[in-house]
């Protein structure tokens, strides 16, 4: 497997492409090998899988903790990924940058703690896939797909959400209109 890593405009976070052979069957090529990947200064010792299938609009995130290093993928259909510095004590806290990663670019984001991740599906469906540092976090952190502190440019300004998502963006509008509201007292 041939890695090629590149680094982002976010501390930590790196763009990364994997090669795949390509003949008249399809494709080949590798996903992950560790050794490879610990040469390229990528240590994170990942212990869990896994796996969303999602519909065209459908929008995931901005989900993360402070203590997992996530590697994801889209490894069938095409998504708009957007990675944000959710770290409230660090002077970076809400730079972000999108990516679009797809079965055709084989594109992956190696996407340290402290790091919110979400992503949108542009294609009819797709297959998303996150490699984990850790076993499912209790200790999540969700912000809202379109909080105005980051000010994220999403392909779609009505995306279909989870509860979870739609009660984030709720809350966020609240805070927005009690900003606002104080500005004017």
């Amino acid at each position: 497997m041939n890695l090629i890593v590149k680094d982002t405009e976010l501390a930590g976070v790196k763009l990364l492409i994997t090669d795949r052979f390509e003949d008249y069957r399809g494709e080949f090529g590798g996903v992950y090998d560790e050794s490879e990947y610990a040469d390229a200064g990528l240590a994170a010792k990942f212990v869990h899988d896994m796996v969303s299938m999602s519909y065209k609009g459908v929008l995931r995130g901005m989900h993360g903790d402070a203590e997992t290093t996530k590697l994801v993928q889209c490894v069938y259909g095409t998504v708009y990924s957007a990675v944000v510095n959710c770290d409230e004590n660090s002077p970076e806290f809400g730079k972000w940058q999108g990516f679009i990663l797809s079965d055709k670019n084989h594109h992956q984001l190696y996407i340290p703690p402290l790091y919110g991740n979400g992503y949108y599906v542009l294609s009819d469906s797709s297959v998303y896939t996150y490699k984990m540092s850790k076993a499912h976090s209790d200790r999540q952190f969700t912000y809202a797909w379109n909080d105005p502190r980051f000010g994220i440019r999403w392909p779609s300004d009505k995306p279909i959400l989870s509860s979870r998502d739609r009660d984030a963006a709720e809350r966020a509008a609240r805070m927005q209109e009690a900003r606002q509201g104080a500005q004017y007292e």
